[in-house]
């Protein structure tokens, strides 16, 4: 009777170790697209020194048709702030921008710096006899971009020290 029970017990710890494997073998690319797209609008934004609006929208229509990532479709951030910690995401048109104040902008000048952040939670489930198990694993990847676009509308300093 005891060879019995340590041999269901170890069919269903290797049934778990399986499931366990495959659910991480699928996260392995779940988290490259989420680095390929972070790295994506990374570029955007250091070629404008902002992420444009339709450009976010872009990026997050991208990110929530794949595979996994539309199950938490709602989960999904994409973070883009500028060398002061205000938020750098605006407007198509950079001609709305040419009245304002400088720190209302969401651009800084060529040479400051961009934090790109995207957020998203990877589903990490497992079904067993029949009952579906879920744990929600929130996971980050960031990258810092330099700002390459001069702006008239800024002012430029140099560094003379």
């Amino acid at each position: 009777m005891r060879g019995i029970a340590k041999a269901v017990l170890i069919t269903i710890l290797t049934s778990v170790c399986i499931v366990f494997l495959t659910n991480m073998a699928f996260f392995f690319p779940w988290y490259l697209t989420l680095i390929t797209e972070t790295y994506g609008v990374t570029q955007v934004v250091a070629g404008d020194n902002y992420l444009k609006r339709s450009h976010y929208e872009d990026a997050m229509a991208r990110l929530e048709e794949r595979p996994i990532f539309r199950d938490k479709a709602s989960d999904i951030e994409i973070i883009v702030k500028n060398e002061d910690g205000y938020d750098a995401i605006g407007s198509d048109d950079e001609t709305s921008y040419e009245n304002a104040a400088e720190i209302d902008k969401p651009y800084r000048q060529r040479g400051k710096t961009l934090d790109v952040e995207v957020k998203a939670v990877y589903p990490f489930t497992i079904t067993l006899w029949g009952r579906k198990l879920e744990r929600e694993l929130p996971v980050s990847f960031s990258l810092t971009a330099t700002g390459l676009k001069h702006y008239k509308d800024l002012e430029y300093y140099y560094d003379t020290e």
